[in-house]
């Protein structure tokens, strides 16, 4: 046989071993960071918002990493509580889908076999893949991480894996020191330690970082917070510890990309940063997260947006989102909507699944956005729902076309009303079009409810029920 044929035959062979896969499918590190607002970085998450960054938070990690990737201005979280949101990313699903944010339903558990997740996709494309989960989890599903696809993990951690404080009032009034505020520096250490290893042994990887920061209690080295209170306060955010607790997280996450580049693996490796959701609206919050702007004294924590942490408001969901790859055009934005539960499909797109996405996945891939950074994600809905399990005040909703309708269902603490917004023309949710635009608020209900009773009909009967 000729030699030339064989040395190509036999370079295709090793190609297609575990041992150099590292060379041709794309690593994924996805960056979660917790009760993250819109506005709490240094950069803006909308350039044509100017008040869109903070005037007070210094993050030069993630303005690194937005200089180097593609912001995504309307981006949300799946949903404006940390539990729902991660279970909507891993799943691919929304929260209407997947059920009561206390107790995840019990078709979700790994012994039914029935779902996919990203760290199972991807090693059903590639069995190289090795995936990691470091730091919160909090599924509350009552199985362990390695059970859904990860190689690695801290476990079925929680909250209290961050935590500082005993009481809890304790977390909205004081600033705990630490010398590594939130574990940051843990979490961080335990995912570069992972990167090395499957550089090293040549596998592609998953690696998810699930910060406990910017979730209370309240932690920051303390010489950092001397530093910001030292410095002028901003009108919108003003607290010192927050500040270090953030800018703590922020320096772990140029860690990353320091050593990220060190590896040599910066042209094959998407990293991805979203908030689980919005920042609280208030330290402490108020008692009625419900309100008008109007009503309250000061401007909210997510200003120019609305509402925070537990509400459906824009200031509760639109997060920080940031996608750093091959082909992402450095510093760019993208005006499209887009959520936390397109990413599953999306890494299947960018990794080449070969396989039809099932039924149940509500999200689209964002890989056309990521190539041209304009355009249509597909996705089975053309829409994004949402929803808020709150007893004391559900609420639900639904975006479309840059229109956002809120159902506000019947509870002790509010009665059943319908609002629109045009996040176009009123970011902050100021102004209810409903009386103005029946049919369109008429139409969006409709959608939603329609979306609502084929996908979780046992929430809508219950929803229905106590209204009667």
């Amino acid at each position: 046989m000729n030699i030339k044929i064989l040395v190509s035959i036999l370079l295709l062979v090793i190609s297609q071993e575990p041992g150099s896969a590292q060379s041709s499918s794309p690593n994924f590190i996805l960056i979660l960071t917790d009760d993250h607002g819109w506005t709490s970085t240094s950069t803006a998450m909308d350039q044509k918002v100017p008040n869109s960054k903070s005037d007070y938070f210094e993050t030069p990690g993630i303005d690194r990493l937005a200089s180097q990737g593609m912001r995504f201005s309307h981006g949300y979280a799946p949903a404006a509580l940390c539990t729902p949101t991660r279970r909507s990313i891993l799943y691919g699903q929304t929260a209407i889908r997947q059920g009561t944010e206390e107790s995840f339903p019990a078709k979700y558990h790994p012994d039914q076999h029935d779902f996919i997740t990203i760290p199972l996709m991807l090693k059903k494309t590639n069995p190289a893949y090795k995936a990691a989960h470091f730091g919160k989890f909090h599924l509350q599903g009552n199985f362990f991480p390695e059970e859904i696809g990860y190689d690695e993990s801290d476990g079925d951690t929680n909250n209290s894996g961050g935590n500082m404080f005993e009481y809890k009032e304790d977390k909205w009034m004081k600033t705990f020191f630490s010398g590594d505020p939130k574990k940051a520096d843990h979490i961080t250490g335990r995912g570069i330690n992972f990167i090395k290893r499957c550089v090293e042994d040549g596998n592609p990887f998953y690696l998810q970082l699930s910060h406990y920061a910017t979730h209370v209690d309240i932690q920051s080295k303390a010489d950092t917070y001397k530093k910001y209170s030292s410095k002028p306060r901003g009108t919108v955010h003003d607290h010192p510890g927050y500040a270090g607790m953030l800018d703590h997280m922020d320096a772990s996450i140029g860690r990353v990309l320091d050593f990220v580049e060190a590896q040599g693996i910066s042209g094959n490796t998407y990293i991805i940063l979203l908030a689980d959701n919005g920042g609280v609206e208030f330290i402490p919050p108020s008692s009625d997260k419900m309100n008008h702007p109007d009503q309250n004294p000061r401007k909210q924590r997510n200003y120019p947006l609305r509402g925070g942490k537990w509400v459906l408001y824009e200031g509760g969901i639109r997060v920080p989102f940031i996608i750093k790859g091959p082909g992402v055009k450095p510093g760019s934005q993208c005006d499209v909507a887009v959520t936390g539960y397109d990413l599953l499909p999306t890494l299947a797109d960018l990794v080449g699944y070969r396989e039809q996405m099932p039924a149940y996945i509500d999200g689209g891939s964002l890989k056309p956005l990521l190539e041209k950074g304009d355009g249509e994600v597909s996705r089975a809905e053309d829409a994004l729902f949402f929803h808020r399990y709150a007893g004391s005040y559900p609420h639900s909703a639904v975006i479309q076309d840059g229109y956002k309708l809120i159902k506000l269902w019947r509870s002790k603490n509010q009665t059943e009303s319908i609002e629109l917004y045009s996040l176009k023309n009123d970011l902050g949710e100021l102004y209810n079009l409903a009386s103005e635009m029946p049919e369109k608020a008429a139409k969006m209900e409709q959608l939603l409810m329609e979306y609502m009773r084929k996908v979780n009909p046992e929430l809508v009967q219950d929803l229905m029920v106590k209204l009667n």
